[in-house]
């Protein structure tokens, strides 16, 4: 399984979408608006509440 390269998740296999870079660099999406968002808008995806994993509590917090 490949997972997006902007959001994270997992894909399943037979869907999603493989971009080539000019490098050779493979970028893997599990939909249109990840990729719009990567490629064609610039934006990172640490910013987006949608787009981002979810962080483990750290030892303080628990």
């Amino acid at each position: 399984m490949a997972q997006c390269s902007f959001c994270s998740i997992d894909i399943p296999a037979g869907t999603g979408k493989i971009f080539v870079k000019k490098d050779g660099k493979l970028l893997n999406f599990c939909s249109h608006k990840c990729e719009k968002n990567l490629l064609k808008l610039g934006r990172k995806p640490a910013k987006f509440k949608w787009a981002s994993k979810p962080k483990k509590a750290s030892a303080k917090e628990a």
